[in-house]
C-alpha cells in the first residue's frame, strides 16, 4: 500500500481566456456585437497589454460575472478520500471520481497526515490500521464473491476503506468559482491536505492567466488584512 502526495494537471482551458474574458467585459458596456471583435482580439489587433489592463480595470469595481466564461479542468491524484468529501461542496463545478465501487482497493494508495509522520508511534498505529483495513477488505472481499455477489462484491467490500484512501479526480471549475475556491482553501484555517491542493492549482492560474489570478489566494492577500476576526486570525496579516 504505497503513501502518495497530491498532484494536479491542468488538461485542457477555454481557448484563448484572456480574449474570451475581454470581449464579454465589453460586451456590457459597447454597443456594437463583440463577435466581431473576437477575430481582432486572438490575432493581437488589441494588445494583451491592453486586454489585461482593462480586465483588471473592470474586476477591481466588483464587476465579475464575465470570467465565468472561462474554465479550467484540472486532473487531480494523491488526495484523500477526506478531501474529496470537502472539495465536492465547492458546487459550481464538475467533478468525475475514480469509483470505489468499479476500482479494485484490495491493495490501496493512501494519504499520510503530517501530524502522524512526526510522531513515530502515531505512524506506527496509523500502518497497523492500514494493514488491517486491507486484510478486512480482501477478506469480505472473497466472502462476498463465494456468495454470489460476483463483481459487485467491491461496492460492499469498500465500507471498510477509510478516509486516508487515495483518490484521483478531475474537476472543472470556472474562473469565478476558481477565485472563490482559493479565497476558502489557501487560507491557513482550510484543513492542510486542501490547502497544498488548492496553492498548487492556484499557481497554475497564476501562469495561465495572470491578469485574473495574480491577486487570487487566501482573501487577506487581496484585502490586506485579516478578515477572519481576533479568534480565528493566523496573525499574517493585521486585523481591520
Amino acid at each position: 500500500m504505497p503513501q502518495k502526495t497530491c498532484r494536479v494537471e491542468l488538461v485542457a482551458s477555454t481557448p484563448e481566456p484572456m480574449a474570451v474574458i475581454y470581449a464579454a467585459f465589453r460586451q456590457c458596456y459597447h454597443a456594437g456585437f463583440v463577435g466581431d471583435m473576437h477575430t481582432k482580439l486572438v490575432d493581437g489587433d488589441i494588445s494583451a497589454e491592453k486586454q489585461a489592463a482593462f480586465i483588471r480595470k473592470v474586476m477591481e469595481s466588483g464587476h465579475a460575472s464575465p470570467i465565468e466564461h472561462v474554465s479550467f479542468t484540472f486532473a487531480i491524484e494523491g488526495v484523500s478520500r477526506a478531501l474529496t468529501h470537502q472539495l465536492v461542496r465547492h458546487r459550481i463545478a464538475s467533478f468525475s471520481q475514480q469509483s470505489q465501487r468499479y476500482v479494485d482497493g484490495s491493495d490501496f494508495d493512501y494519504i499520510l497526515p503530517p501530524a502522524f509522520a512526526k510522531i513515530p508511534e502515531a505512524q506506527a498505529r496509523f500502518d497497523t490500521f492500514l494493514e488491517e483495513v486491507s486484510s478486512a477488505y480482501q477478506d469480505l472481499k472473497k466472502i462476498l464473491e463465494e456468495n454470489g455477489r460476483g463483481e459487485k462484491a467491491k461496492e460492499d467490500a469498500r465500507f471498510v476503506l477509510p478516509q486516508a484512501t487515495e483518490s484521483k479526480i478531475v474537476v472543472t471549475m470556472n474562473c469565478r468559482s476558481l477565485l472563490n475556491f482559493f479565497e476558502h482553501r489557501c487560507c491557513t484555517r482550510a484543513q492542510w491536505e486542501i490547502r497544498a491542493m488548492a496553492n498548487q492549482m492556484l499557481a497554475i492560474c497564476r501562469k495561465e492567466l495572470p491578469c485574473v489570478f495574480e491577486d487570487a489566494g487566501a482573501r487577506c492577500e487581496k484585502l490586506k488584512y485579516c478578515p477572519e476576526g481576533e479568534k480565528f486570525t493566523c496573525g499574517r496579516y493585521p486585523l481591520p
